[in-house]
């Protein structure tokens, strides 16, 4: 079975902007070893970045500070890297023509938001048809509040994982990924 690793929107404004990342604890250490096991393994690993349409944006604005990935992720190998801005990483993109030309049947999400851009991008892929694993600690949330109401990081990212796993996604962590990618290519 041929996997990619998608590995979304881990930009600075997660880590010094307007939407600082805090659940689950390690979150960028296990994409980061996420990255790791799929080059290792010779995995295709497409990287995205979001950015806000609206070029006076105060978050995610193209060029600016914050939009650009975070160090560690911009320093390792990819084999894409597909800029969006809406949160599906499907829409107005490249990737699944970029994916069917290399037959990858099975999609991993990992980064940022859990809620939004992750979670988009899993039911995206599921629709056209591709497998999907959604990695429950390589994926992020914060906590939220806003006229709906207010739900701690924990609660979104376990009702959006439990959500997943309902129809959409096969929910591993990173170390049974990881064991599964042994041997792929």
């Amino acid at each position: 079975m041929k996997r990619a690793l998608l590995v979304i929107d881990v930009q600075r404004e997660y880590f010094d902007g307007a939407f600082p990342i805090r659940h689950p604890a390690g979150h960028l250490d296990s994409i980061l070893q996420t990255m790791d096991a799929a080059q290792s393994a010779g995995l295709t690993t497409i990287v995205v970045r979001h950015h806000q349409p609206a070029p006076e944006s105060p978050v995610f604005q193209k060029g600016g500070e914050m939009w650009q990935l975070h160090e560690q992720v911009e320093s390792r190998p990819r084999d894409l890297l597909l800029d969006k801005s809406l949160p599906g990483s499907f829409t107005g993109t490249p990737l699944e023509a970029f994916l069917r030309e290399r037959e990858i049947e099975t999609v991993c999400i990992a980064g940022y938001m859990t809620q939004i851009c992750c979670d988009t991008t899993a039911r995206q892929a599921f629709h056209r048809g591709f497998k999907v694993e959604f990695l429950s600690d390589a994926t992020g949330t914060l906590d939220i509040s806003n006229e709906a109401g207010s739900v701690t990081a924990e609660q979104m990212h376990e009702s959006i994982l439990v959500a997943q796993q309902m129809f959409i996604s096969d929910v591993i962590d990173r170390e049974e990924w990881t064991s599964r990618i042994s041997g792929d290519a």
